[in-house]
């Protein structure tokens, strides 16, 4: 397993006139295999098998593992929802005082189904070599507020700062050594969804989010390992400095925000990916809707060399296949003409 130059794929992709699209497309596998979502996220073959599957049929610029953001909370002793047909999602809290945050034993890196996802890595890129193979981690704040509840976070910011902390520390403890065993796994990159910090103010990103994801991003980041950074918060733009300083090699948001409003923002060289709606296109659209919505956003942002189309977050199990290859028919359309 040779390893691949993450800063070289990155020149080059802003170089190039061309640009492939990176959708965060991993769950959809699930009708390809005839397979509940159940199965997926608990069997490490079905998600590398899933991930060959999706690569086998789509031109992407590479391919990008299961956005869970159940996974990490779980080992901290979150319990969690799990369904047939829709993506796991965490219920409750382990966290609610200063003594419970301080108490909170940081797991294992493995623990829980963690070693399911790292499995599922090690055997991606041993089935997938002519792309790039991302892992998939959630962001410390995200996390955090899974573990004292998502509705109390916000407040928990301003009445019990120091628990936050005490929570955000072991969060980015945590998934710095689990962002480090994609990385031993051959993982090319990983993507950080951080989305519960782009409901905050940008004061409060700047102490409660930044600081941690820059500390793993500091920590795992460098020329053979891409570190890409999700948000798709409504509240981006008005952060894009700190977002910006954290200095993460790719920058992904969701479809709550005009994405031109961060290519006006992003340092020239900055690679800006997203945003077409996953519920909205993907899941509820129709091939001739997600035409023109990709169609109308390439007209407007591929003048930029640094801009990469996406979905705006990651795609929905249940999202229709047609969908999905009409919005892949449509980059490559887009581009064959230009």
């Amino acid at each position: 397993m040779s390893k691949r130059n993450m800063t070289q794929w990155l020149n080059e992709l802003k170089a190039s006139p061309v640009k492939k699209t990176m959708p965060i497309l991993s769950f959809p596998s699930v009708q390809l295999m005839g397979i509940t979502v159940k199965d997926l996220i608990s069997d490490s073959d079905n998600q590398a098998e899933g991930m060959k599957k999706i690569a086998d049929r789509v031109d992407s610029l590479a391919s990008v593992s299961l956005m869970d953001l159940s996974v990490e909370a779980e080992c901290f002793g979150s319990k969690i929802l799990v369904s047939e047909d829709e993506v796991p999602t965490v219920i409750g809290h382990v966290v609610s005082s200063e003594e419970e945050a301080k108490a909170l034993k940081v797991p294992e890196v493995g623990a829980g189904r963690t070693g399911i996802y790292l499995d599922a890595i090690q055997k991606a890129v041993r089935l997938i070599t002519d792309r790039p193979v991302f892992a998939g981690v959630i962001g410390p704040f995200s996390l955090t507020g899974r573990l004292v509840d998502v509705t109390e976070a916000m407040i928990y910011c301003y009445d019990e700062p120091d628990m936050m902390h005490e929570v955000l520390g072991k969060a980015a403890a945590f998934l710095t050594d689990y962002v480090r065993a994609y990385k031993e796994r051959g993982a090319n990159g990983v993507v950080i969804a951080e989305p519960l910090a782009g409901l905050l103010s940008p004061d409060l990103e700047r102490e409660f989010s930044a600081p941690y994801v820059k500390q793993i991003i500091d920590a795992v980041q460098d020329e053979n390992f891409l570190v890409i950074y999700h948000n798709c918060g409504d509240k981006v733009v008005y952060m894009a400095d700190s977002l910006f300083g954290l200095g993460a090699g790719a920058y992904h948001f969701g479809n709550a925000i005009d994405i031109e409003d961060m290519l006006k923002k992003a340092p020239e060289g900055t690679v800006i990916m997203g945003n077409i709606d996953p519920a909205g296109q993907f899941r509820n659209g129709t091939p001739e809707s997600i035409r023109k919505a990709t169609l109308d956003l390439l007209e407007r942002c591929a003048k930029w060399p640094n801009f990469v189309i996406s979905s705006g977050c990651d795609i929905p199990p249940l999202s229709k296949w047609e969908n999905i290859d009409a919005y892949f028919g449509a980059v490559a359309d887009f581009y064959r003409n230009k």
